[in-house]
């Protein structure tokens, strides 16, 4: 911006516009990966008498071993109440499944 009110680039200003929609959704996903772990890492918590950051590893240890991502890991556990998760698990859930659409 040159020091006038009014006298934009429209490119620049599309290009923000897209960075900040982007931003956006980075935060949602965020937020929905934060609560899907919260509430895996409860189960874990009663179910194996865990601190939360015991059970936080165990969702990070089966994330690593399976090489799934650890979102992913936690919204298989909310969705079935399945732990361990063994390797045949699906990849996507209905959780994902459902919030995308």
């Amino acid at each position: 911006m040159n020091g006038s009110r009014g006298v934009e680039d429209p490119r620049a200003t599309a290009e923000l516009i897209e960075r900040l929609n982007d931003k956006v959704d980075g935060l949602e996903e965020a937020l929905l990966s934060r609560d899907v772990i919260g509430q895996a890492k409860g189960i874990l918590m009663e179910r194996l008498h865990l601190t939360s950051d015991q059970a936080f590893e165990e969702l990070r240890s089966a994330s690593q071993h399976q090489n799934r991502k650890l979102r992913d890991i936690a919204a298989f556990l909310a969705d079935t109440g399945q732990w361990p998760i063994d390797g045949s698990a699906p990849a996507a859930t209905n959780r994902e499944s459902s919030a995308d659409a």
